[in-house]
């Protein structure tokens, strides 16, 4: 069998027990790849790297919460002392609340956990694992961010503006660490119903069937707007692996065009 696309490389990714991250991390390790599933729910964590590992796959769950950077430098300590390295950085953990809103109505206390988890934990993990991938000679960070960082209907601002932070983010990362060999890209995908955003949507449609969110969105007129997890992994794969080594600094649109008509 040929080798694949991350034969040898390590990859560290954050969210790894569920959604976007729990594919990714299946495609990681299938091109070969050693993966750090970095999850703060040890149920979701343990059950991606019992899949990886009963499919034959290198996978070691560690335990991480994002928000709190002594537990992700422990996670690379654990993940560098398990494979050697670090090579490919998956920024995936994150998400919004509920209770978000217009910046006239929304609760101020959402603000502090949305950037948390967004920003703040993308920031910690880039801190923690940079270096790492310095010694290693470089390497990929794949930050993710949303199509609400690309238009400005979103009805979540405290979301949108977490989002576009790590847009920032990933184009300053881009230019500091360009010269140690890393590439830093972030992936904007529409609506992709993983666990979570597939409650949300039955909390929020209507007896109807209609969605109003949904329907504000431009959904309706979009029809790859929609999609499911494995939808979005080869993004990343692709940003991870040798095959892209002229793109860093970039924001890939994966919404179906909802930031394009």
């Amino acid at each position: 069998m040929a080798d694949g696309r991350l034969q040898g490389k390590v990859a560290f990714v954050t969210g790894g027990g569920s959604g976007i991250a729990r594919a990714s991390a299946r495609r990681f390790a299938a091109e070969g790849a050693g993966v750090a599933i970095a999850e703060l729910v040890e149920k979701t964590g343990r059950r991606t790297e019992a899949e990886l590992r009963d499919a034959g796959y290198e996978a070691l769950f560690v335990p991480t919460d994002v928000t709190d950077l002594p537990a992700v430098e422990r996670a690379v300590a654990a993940t560098v002392d398990r494979f050697g390295c670090i090579d490919v950085l998956f920024n995936c953990a994150g998400g919004s609340l509920a209770e978000d809103g217009p910046v006239t109505d929304v609760d101020l206390a959402v603000w502090g956990p949305t950037m948390d988890v967004n920003v703040r934990g993308t920031m910690h993990c880039c801190r923690a694992a940079i270096p790492q991938m310095v010694h290693a000679g470089g390497g990929s960070i794949v930050n993710m961010t949303s199509v609400c960082a690309l238009l400005g209907n979103h009805p979540l601002h405290v979301y949108a503006a977490a989002k576009g932070g790590i847009v920032s983010l990933t184009r300053v990362l881009a230019a500091q660490y360009a010269r140690d060999g890393i590439r830093a890209n972030a992936i904007a995908p529409g609506m992709i119903l993983t666990e979570r955003v597939r409650a949300r949507i039955d909390a929020l449609t209507d007896p109807t069937g209609n969605n109003p969110a949904a329907l504000a969105m431009g959904f309706d007129e979009h029809p790859f707007a929609v999609g499911e997890p494995d939808d979005i992994a080869n993004i990343p794969l692709f940003l991870a692996s040798d095959e892209s080594p002229l793109i860093t600094g970039a924001v890939i649109p994966a919404e179906g065009g909802l930031s394009a008509y």
